[in-house]
């Protein structure tokens, strides 16, 4: 299959409040995020025409540029429609969607107080994140030869763009190594997130994750632990340390990408995706398909 790069597609990207065509969407090689990472974005996904949970998406882009310490100069209310009209402009029902909002070209060095914000949209079609059938059997994950940075080192309450350096490496190493992903441990040595993705354990018939203290508190992850309430299932939220790998019976990772997918390896250790698994990945994608205000009503 030819690979079709990103900056030669047909369509319409939402860039500082009109529409532009795809291949026009350019950024000047000295713009401040490209240099100095000032730059968050957020990862959607549109299913039958409604992006899922994009209110909660749209704050966590405010939330995230505040953290880095600029303001996106369009409302929640403005940034939501801009996205839905992004999908609808580029005729897709089902899509991957992607803002990102970064500091301009202005100014240059390590200060950017003179700099611009600027806010792009871009929407494409994208499948399963593993692809379908080594979703259905299971990813591997090695061991990330980095680790997420303490609270008090980096802003990892934010989806900020510099955050994912060290994930791509991870990712990178993993792969070269025969593995899918990658497992990153946090700055203490303690199970974290894979590169782009919470994880989740099934422990005695509970669903064990850890606790977002350095990294984010994917909304992914929070709708998953809501569908497995509902079905009565004991969600614990703790630490989790690297040598409980073999108290689990089931692993899989939770992403707006990744959506829900099952692990069948971590580092050695194997995992048979089981009824747990199942059960939250079909309450999942049948959630993901209604409407915005039964997904409200759902409480998931």
């Amino acid at each position: 299959m030819a690979l079709v790069p990103y900056d030669d597609r047909d369509g319409w990207i939402w860039w500082d409040g009109e529409f532009v065509p795809w291949r026009g969407a350019k950024l000047h090689v000295l713009s401040h995020g490209l240099h100095y990472a000032s730059a968050v974005f957020e990862g959607e996904r549109a299913y039958s025409g409604n992006i899922f949970k994009l209110r909660a998406h749209t704050e966590r882009l405010i939330a995230s540029a505040r953290i880095l310490g600029f303001e996106i100069p369009w409302s929640v209310e403005e940034i939501d429609a801009a996205c839905q009209e992004t999908v609808a402009r580029n005729g897709f029902t089902d899509a991957y969607v992607r803002p990102i909002a970064w500091r301009g070209s202005e100014e240059m060095g390590v200060a950017a107080r003179l700099t611009k914000t600027h806010l792009a949209i871009a929407a494409w079609e994208w499948g399963a994140y593993f692809g379908v059938e080594q979703r259905m059997a299971g990813v591997r994950l090695n061991l990330a030869p980095w680790r997420r940075p303490a609270p008090d080192t980096a802003p990892t309450a934010s989806k900020a763009t510099g955050l994912y350096m060290i994930g791509t490496m991870s990712k990178h190493a993993a792969m070269d190594a025969g593995y899918d992903d990658a497992l990153m441990l946090d700055y203490k040595g303690d199970i974290a997130e894979a590169t782009g993705a919470n994880i989740f354990f099934n422990m005695g018939g509970e669903l064990h994750t850890p606790t977002p203290a350095c990294f984010l508190d994917g909304i992914t992850r929070r709708t998953v632990m809501g569908l497995a309430r509902k079905r009565q299932v004991k969600v614990v939220e703790r630490t989790i340390r690297i040598d409980e790998l073999k108290d689990a019976s089931e692993v899989f990772l939770a992403g707006t990408a990744a959506e829900v997918t099952p692990v069948r390896e971590i580092a050695g250790h194997a995992y048979t995706p089981g009824d747990l698994t199942r059960m939250l990945m079909t309450d999942y994608e049948a959630l993901v398909r209604q409407s915005p205000e039964a997904v409200a009503a759902a409480g998931a």
